[in-house]
């Protein structure tokens, strides 16, 4: 009885243990989840994709236009002649007759009014949708590129951590080797080969550094702010 309790409390302890790391995983995928979501937000406001946007509010707008350009086809023209404002002349007290008319009025409707306008509207819509597609294929270019520039920043980073664990060892290598060739245990051609290595890694680590270095540039010119300031907001 007493071994089963014991196995019963082990076994308990070690649900619990796992408990907060599903947790933790859940956060961290969530987390990333979230940082992508908020550059692709930051992505969108680049000009490039802002010109896009405003071409097609643009067009929408132009379809508004060609709607009701019917309204300037029209010609409307009046004419009044002097008689009917200052009335007919007099002779000696008397109205003298005259035939001239009153006033005139005139209308003009082209005979392509309805053909033109249709079609005016139909081109107008047409460039509607090919702004709207340009700009739904420009959001997803820019998508791409945020996200695969994260995920290049990403690798950069996690390559400096590596590569400067490696370089440490390297280091460490070497300040044994001086140290037993300080008590003559080892030559001098083997404190020189750790620190060929040594250098040799120090070089990767610029590398990989101006490597992190470039990818942040390129990542940052298209969301606008430091990557650091998304990276904190989501710590």
């Amino acid at each position: 009885m007493r071994y089963l309790l014991i196995a019963l409390l082990f076994f308990s302890q070690a649900l619990q243990a796992q408990t907060p790391k599903k947790s933790t995983s859940r956060n961290d995928t969530a987390r990333a989840s979230d940082i992508r979501e908020r550059l692709v937000q930051l992505a969108m406001q680049n000009p490039v994709y802002e010109m896009t946007d405003h071409a097609a509010i643009a067009a929408n707008a132009q379809i508004k236009i060609a709607k009701s350009a019917y309204l300037g086809l029209f010609a409307a023209q009046a004419n009044v002649n002097q008689y009917t404002i200052f009335g007919a002349p007099k002779i000696g007290g008397q109205n003298v007759p005259y035939y001239y008319p009153l006033y005139n009025f005139s209308l003009n409707i082209p005979f392509d009014i309805f053909t033109r306008t249709t079609n005016t509207v139909k081109i107008a819509k047409q460039n509607y949708y090919i702004t709207t597609a340009a700009r739904n294929q420009k959001f997803r270019e820019i998508k791409a590129e945020v996200l695969t520039k994260y995920e290049d920043y990403l690798l950069a980073k996690q390559l400096v951590e590596l590569q400067g664990k490696v370089t440490q060892s390297e280091y460490a290598t070497l300040k044994r080797s001086e140290s037993d060739f300080a008590e003559n245990l080892i030559k001098l051609e083997e404190v020189e080969q750790a620190q060929k290595s040594y250098i040799n890694e120090q070089v990767r680590s610029l590398t990989l550094q101006r490597n992190l270095n470039v990818t942040k540039i390129d990542l940052e010119a298209i969301i606008g702010i430091k990557i650091e300031e998304v990276e904190r907001a989501y710590k």
